[in-house]
Formats: C-alpha cells, structure tokens, sequence
C-alpha cells in the first residue's frame, strides 16, 4: 500500500492539472446528477418494526381516516381576549382554503369541533337530569301509592272494630284497584326509564371520560385545528407542508397569531450556518499556525471543501429514490469537512518536514503520500468501518445516515491521496514559509526529526501511575451524570424559540395542557367483532379502564374498525410526551387487558412517547451487536498495523473511558440543563434517542485515527531500535503538535454545529465535539503514553504463531523511506528508561 500511495503522490505531484481537473469533472457529473435526480429531504424519522409503527399501521389499514397523519394549526388572539365572531369567520375561511390543499383529507373546524362538544356533553347532562327528574317523580308517585294502601289498611281495620266493614268494601276494593292501576304505571315508567339509563349511563362515562377534550381554550382565546392528511406523515411533501404555510402566512387576520405545528413547519436544517462557519474560520486560524502560510492553510480548507461538495451532492443525487432525513446531509458535511481538512493537513505536514531535510519535491510529496498517507488510509477505514455498521441497527435512517458519512470520509480519503499530492505539485516550495526557503536555498537544512534526542527522555514510572490515576478518575467523575440519561425523539418544545413548532408547542401546553402536544392514539383489540349497537358500551368500558391507569386528561373514542374487532381512542396524557411520566403511561397501557363481555381487550399505543420508547429499545437492542462488529474489526485492523494486542486493547479501553464522559457532559448539559442557556438548550429533555449509538460509532473511528498518528510514530522509533519507554516519548513528542492541530480542527467544526437551531444538530455537534476532546487531549496524549510507559516491551508483545500470518502492511512507511531516502538515515543515543 505503501508503495501505491507513493506512486500516486509523486504521479498526482507531477501531473497536477491533470489530477485538479479529474477532480473538478468529478464535481460537475455531481452536479448534473444532483440537479436530475435528488428529491425533497424529509424532516421526520422514519422508525423501523416497533409496537408504535404496527399500531400506525394498523390504523391505516382497518380504520376510516385514521391512518393519515395529523398536524395542527393553532391560533391565539393577540390580546388574550376571547375570539370575536368576525375572527371566528376569517379563521373558519382559512381552514376551508387549507383543506383544499393536496394530500389533505379534513381540516376540522375547532370553534363548531367545541360546540358539538358542548352540545353533547349537554345533552347528556340534560338527558341524565330528565332521568334523575323521572326517577323522583317515580319516587314520589311510589310514596304516594304506599301511604294510601297504608291509609286502605287502615280503614279496613277501623271499620272491622266498629262493624262497618261490610257497608265500605266495595269502596276500599275500588281504592285498591285505582292504586294496583297506578302501581301499574309507575312500574311500566320505571321500566321504560330503565331501559333508557343503560345507553345514558354509557353516554355519561363516554363524556365524562372526553370532558377534558377541547379545540377551544375555555377563556377563548386559542384554538387548535386538527389538520388531517392522505397518507402518513413522513410521507407528506415539502410542497405540501409549503403550501400550508403560505397560505397562514397570507391570512393576516387581524388580532389573531396562527403557529403551525412542527409536523407541517419543521424546517430542513442549514448545512452551513453562522456557527458553522465560525468553526471553519477558527480551523483555518489553527492551519496557519501549524503550516505557517496562508497557501499552506488554505490547502486542506479547499481539498476537504471541494471533498463535501462531491460526497454531498453524490449522496443527495440518490434522495429522488431513497428517503433522507434532513439531519443525513449534515452529518456527511460534519464528517466531511473535519477528516478531510485533518487528513490532508497529516500529508501537508509530512511534505514540509521533508522539504526542510531537503527533498527534493516531487520524492517528497510522494513519500509524505506514501507515509503518512498510507496512515491516512488505515485510520480512514476504522471510521468507515465504524460508520457502515450502524446497517445493522436495522433502523433504515440510521444507516443511511452511516452509509452517507462513509461516503464523506471515503471522499475524504480520495482527496487527501490523490489532490493533496496534486496541488502540493502545483505550489511547490511555496508551502514553505519565506524564511524557511531562504534557510534551505543557503544550505541550512532541517536536523532528522526522527533521531533520538535528550528531549525524549521517558516520564517517570510514579509520573505515568499517577497521570494514568487521575485522568481516569476525572472521566468517570465526568461520566457520573450518564446513569441518569434517558433517550426520546424531539417535539416542538426543542424547536428554536422563534419557530412556529415552537410556538404552537408552547400555546398548547399553555392553554390546552402539555398533554395536548403528544396525544396518544391508543387501538383495543376485541376479543371477538362487536355488534354495532354495543360499540358505545364496549367504548365505554375499555375507556374508562384506560382513564383509571392515572395521569390521563381525556379519553376520546375514535371509533370502530371496518372489521368490529378493533377500537380506537385518542388519550391526552397530563405531561409532555417525553416526560418519565408518560412514558410509565404507554408501558402500563401496554400491559393493560381490559375485561369486556366475550374476554379480554388487548392494547396497542401509537405516538411521540410510545415513538421515542419504541426506538430507544430497538437501538438498546442493537448497540452490543453493533459495539461488537466495529471494536472487533477495529481491533483486528489494529492489531494488523500495530503488530500488537496490547496497544489496540489499552486504545479501546481508552476510548470507552472517552466515551462514558462524553455521554455524562451530554446528559449534563441537554438533560439535566447544566450550563444549557451557554449552548443554547432553553428546553432540557430526554438525549436524542440515536444519538448515543451515532457517536459512539463516529467517535471510535476518530479515536482510533489519533491513536494511529500518534502511536505509529512510537512503533517507528521502537522499530529503529529505541528503547519501548523512550520510544513513546518520541512518538509522543513527534506527533503531538499535529494532532494537537488536527484535533482543534476537528472540535471547531463540530463545535460549530453546536449553535445550529435545529434540535436533532445541536446535540450530534456538542457529543462529537466534546468527545474528540476528551479522548485526543485526555485519553491519546495522557492516558495512552502513561499506559504504554507502564507496559514497556510488552506493550509490543505479539504471539509468534499470530506475528507469522499477518501481512506487513508498513503503517509508519518505514521500509518505504528506506527504500526512497531524502535524509541520513537516524541514529539513536544509548538513552534507556
């Protein structure tokens, strides 16, 4: 590979233009291919087979309208007054223009939704006090019967003691024949009203049961329309949902603000904002400092930007036939402008140490690409590695968006090798600083940065054991807040604060509840189909079974399915959707079996929470499988270059170290609101559920990239004859300003993203940042050294049978250099540890 790279790098060297231009026609044919065939990027998650996409599924498939998804349009008056009727007509007239709109079924009308609300819940009351009315007159007309056959009895006996018994029995016989009569009456009313109590006491429960169900506010003030589509919602248009919000942009009713839901306003992200080009600038500002020239800092900048450009437009020119969540394009940017600039600055750095020995250039840029290049190679692969494993999640955008940074940093990879060498050609000398080429014009060559020198005299044994001590324990003390993490999905409340999501989120919870922003859609599977006349009864019963669970404002029926055999209800919990107490809900609903005439009920739950609950158990589910694919290709690429099993087993340690903090600082700060407002976060809540499972795949790829910079530079010297211990302090002392660089770089551009208002970016950023910073700073240039010092030889160790049968693949391009000189070849002191 080696001695590929080389040849690469020196033919790219010497036929520059040629090389640019290939490039440059890559990037046009990505252009044409975007432009022909990319489609709308899609701003909701599309989960795999859970219980909340069965239920979904369900709904479509065996209920009438209810498998379409729904969004809202809320309204609120400006002054907080109640909403006049001249509003009420505006507001009824916009609705009816919204469900002309294509794909959308119904838009219901919230004010007339209220007052058949209302109307039936008066009527019930009505038709429960006409009942409780009868029942008293009953009552009262039963007295009177009872007291006159006592008044009957008594005459009798009265008449018997005075002997005219005789001369009033035809009377008292037709008195009891008047009161058998109306005893008569009085049952046959009680009878029939008896027979009217049954479906009124349903009536009555299913009320009461949807009392806390409204459309209006009860001061008036807001409104929500329930805005039912055609086919589900990941599958509504952007045109669709554009639509929408133009036509509630145009209606400017007077007095009255209207906020889409996020469902229909959630906007596809900025892939590069403000704060992602102030981490740009901040990256350049750390190449100029590294390469000491504007040209030599602005090289990676336009390698890794063109890079992006080629690798986005490639992966978007797909998205007319695969769906791409929006967050999808922006991890590829994030990935592709961080290992593109890092990965050409490795070989850019390489070229000018050589330049300053006196290479000769074209040898030089061939040998920086077949050395540190080839470093470049094997560290690309870990994160592509890495990256495409997350297919076997089995959640679809989770490996696309996998499959779409693989292509980033195979892009990546592509540009370092092949354009860095080319337009490292085409400069020449230039990247060097002018005193630089003065110094090597007069002869003043660089000394062999690769000779053993005082300066790599080894830490101390106590040194490495207490660095080693304490670094661990700062993790874990940074780790801490990472036993309290809970994953869900984000809803509007995670919106920016300016954003319609946002502010509909925000009038609901106000003026309807917060249960109102994450309604559950709850089916009971019946035992047997239900005849049409008990629905109401069957209703009745599994309703109030839900609503005696707790933590529930209203149990709404949604109705029958087309087979009897299912029926479904809308429950408004009485938190948020991702709050702890809703999703105790959805489990306990889940458990829930209903007793019912003919058996048991069973229940399904759809939703955001059951939504979140559903995806955080799937990935739970995966994360072994998937940790054990990557660290156990990982390693075994490790252990191929490192010709060790100790150095890939004391980095991946290291790393899960890195890790752990890098979940705590996450749950700290967007979990539990620990320094939130200094990043933003004016909404704390659960950490996006993919987020753990995406970092810890991106993380150990760029983990493993620095441990390879780093630590190739140590098997270098240990493999030029240094002592072990001193071989790490060479390595370390050799590498660490360009890994320092190289992972400012890194943190800037994600970092960057930090700041994104969207609320999916914001955390990936803040974990990828966060998390290069521990594992380089704390984990690769402490931990590591420490450890390896500790280990001394047998950090090296490598079983005989294994060392035979794995193939040589020269990380460090040591037989490469040996084969192509530019220097004297090094010596090495008799320095020992």
């Amino acid at each position: 590979m080696a001695e590929l790279l080389f040849r690469i790098g020196r033919f790219a060297a010497r036929r520059h233009w040629t090389v640019i231009g290939a490039w440059l026609g890559v990037l046009a044919v990505t252009v044409v291919t975007y432009v022909s065939f990319a489609g709308a990027l899609s701003t909701n998650i599309t989960l795999p087979d859970t219980p909340t996409t069965r239920v979904s599924a369900q709904l479509e498939r065996d209920f009438e309208a209810a498998g379409g998804g729904n969004g809202t349009i809320v309204a609120e008056t400006s002054d907080g007054s109640a909403f006049t009727e001249t509003q009420q007509r505006e507001l009824t007239a916009l609705l009816d223009r919204i469900a002309d709109v294509d794909d959308v079924s119904d838009v219901a009308d919230p004010f007339a939704t209220q007052e058949q609300l209302d109307s039936s819940a008066k009527r019930v009351a009505d038709g429960q006090q006409q009942l409780e009315d009868g029942l008293a007159q009953l009552d009262g007309a039963q007295a009177q019967v009872d007291a006159g056959r006592e008044a009957i009895a008594d005459q009798r006996a009265q008449a018997r003691e005075d002997g005219t018994l005789r001369s009033i029995r035809a009377q008292l016989a037709e008195a009891e024949q008047q009161l058998d009569e109306g005893q008569a009456e009085i049952d046959r009313q009680r009878e029939r009203i008896e027979q009217e109590s049954a479906p009124l006491e349903v009536g009555v429960v299913l009320s009461d049961l949807s009392a806390g169900y409204r459309t209006v506010s009860q001061d008036g003030s807001a409104a929500v329309a329930n805005v039912t589509f055609t086919v589900p919602i990941n599958e509504i248009t952007a045109e669709v949902k554009a639509e929408i919000e133009d036509l509630v942009a145009d209606a400017d009713i007077d007095g009255v603000e209207l906020h889409p839901s996020q469902e229909i306003a959630q906007t596809v992200p900025s892939i590069l904002g403000p704060g992602e080009i102030a981490g740009v600038v901040i990256a350049a500002i750390a190449l100029f400092v590294v390469l000491g020239t504007v040209l030599g800092a602005a090289l990676p900048l336009v390698t890794a930007l063109l890079g992006v450009g080629v690798a986005s437009l490639a992966s978007l020119s797909f998205s007319g036939l695969v769906e791409f969540v929006s967050v999808t394009p922006v991890l590829g940017v994030m990935l592709g402008l961080a290992v593109g600039i890092d990965y050409s600055l490795f070989i850019i750095n390489r070229h000018r140490r050589q330049l300053m020995q006196g290479a000769d250039p074209h040898d030089s840029v061939g040998l920086a690409n077949g050395t540190s290049g080839n470093a470049v190679v094997f560290a690309g692969i870990t994160v592509i590695v890495a990256l495409l494993a997350l297919n076997v999640t089995g959640v679809g955008f989770l490996g696309l968006m996998g499959t779409v940074g693989a292509v980033a940093v195979l892009v990546a990879i592509l540009m370092a090798v092949t354009l860095t060498p080319a337009v490292l050609g085409l400069v020449g000398p230039r990247i060097l600083r002018k005193r630089e080429r003065a110094r090597l014009a007069a002869g003043d060559e660089a000394p062999d940065d690769a000779a053993i020198t005082e300066r790599d005299r080894p830490m101390t044994t106590r040194h490495a054991l207490t660095v080693l001590a304490l670094g661990i324990v700062a993790l874990l003390v940074l780790a801490a807040p990472a036993t309290q993490m809970r994953l869900g999905l984000p809803d509007g409340s995670t919106q920016p604060e300016d954003s319609a999501g946002f502010l509909a989120h925000e009038v609901q919870a106000d003026k309807f509840g917060e249960g109102f922003n994450g309604p559950l859609l709850v089916v009971a599977d019946l035992p047997a189909p239900v005849a049409e006349d008990d629905v109401l009864a069957q209703q009745a019963a599994i309703g109030q079974a839900i609503d005696d669970v707790g933590g529930i404002v209203a149990v709404v029926p949604i109705g029958a399915s087309r087979d009897a055999d299912a029926l479904a209800f809308q429950v408004i919990p009485a938190y948020w959707p991702s709050s702890e107490a809703t999703g105790r809900l959805v489990d306990e609903l889940r458990d829930l079996t209903p007793s019912i005439a003919g058996g048991e009920a069973t229940l399904g739950v759809a939703g955001n929470a059951s939504a979140g609950i559903d995806i955080s158990d799937k990935l739970s589910d995966v994360l072994p499988v998937y940790l054990a694919l990557v660290v156990g290709l990982s390693m075994l690429i490790l252990v191929v270059v490192f010709r060790s099993i100790l150095v890939p087993l004391t980095a991946t340690l290291g790393f899960v170290l890195s890790l752990l903090a890098t979940f705590g600082g996450i749950t700290a700060i967007f979990q539990l609101g620990f320094l939130s407002d200094l990043f933003g976060v004016h909404a704390p809540g659960p950490v996006l559920s993919f987020l753990p499972i995406i970092a810890t795949g991106i993380l150990f790829g760029l983990a493993m990239d620095y441990q390879l910079f780093l630590v190739s530079g140590m098997r270098e010297a240990y493999a030029h004859g240094a002592p072990a211990r001193v071989a790490v302090q060479h390595g370390l002392n050799a590498g660490r300003a360009v890994v320092t660089a190289a992972a400012i770089i890194m943190i800037s551009v994600f970092a960057g993203f930090i700041f994104s208002h969207d609320a999916t970016i914001k955390p990936i950023g803040f974990g990828l940042a966060f998390g290069v910073l521990l594992d380089a700073f704390v984990v690769r240039m402490v931990l590591i050294p420490a450890a390896m010092h500790l280990l001394g030889e047998h950090a090296w160790w490598l079983p005989r049978w294994l060392d035979r049968i794995l193939p040589d693949v020269d990380v460090e391009g040591a037989k490469l250099e040996r084969s192509h000189p530019v220097h004297t070849a090094p010596t090495h002191d008799t320095m020992h540890p």
